[in-house]
């Protein structure tokens, strides 16, 4: 489990990938994913700064940056 910002927790190891919100095919890719439902928005009203991708095929926005986010899970795993 890592923290996401604002008291929100992902499992980590379902995990695909952390993105940056602002290529076009992100862009395109959260849309389509409001349109299905599938997206989870744990921003808390702020800009989104990770997009990541669940083996689910949900969509967390976060509002901590990926870097961030990538630090944490390294720091969880004990690496």
């Amino acid at each position: 489990m890592v923290h996401v910002g604002f008291g929100n927790i992902i499992a980590i190891n379902k995990v695909v990938a952390i993105a940056h919100p602002n290529s076009a095919p992100m862009k395109r890719m959260v849309q389509e994913g409001k349109t299905d439902g599938l997206v989870v928005d744990l921003t808390s009203g702020r800009k989104t700064k990770a997009v990541i991708i669940m083996d689910s095929g949900h969509i967390v926005l976060a509002a901590i940056a990926p870097e961030t986010i990538s630090g944490r899970v390294t720091v969880s795993r004990g690496e």
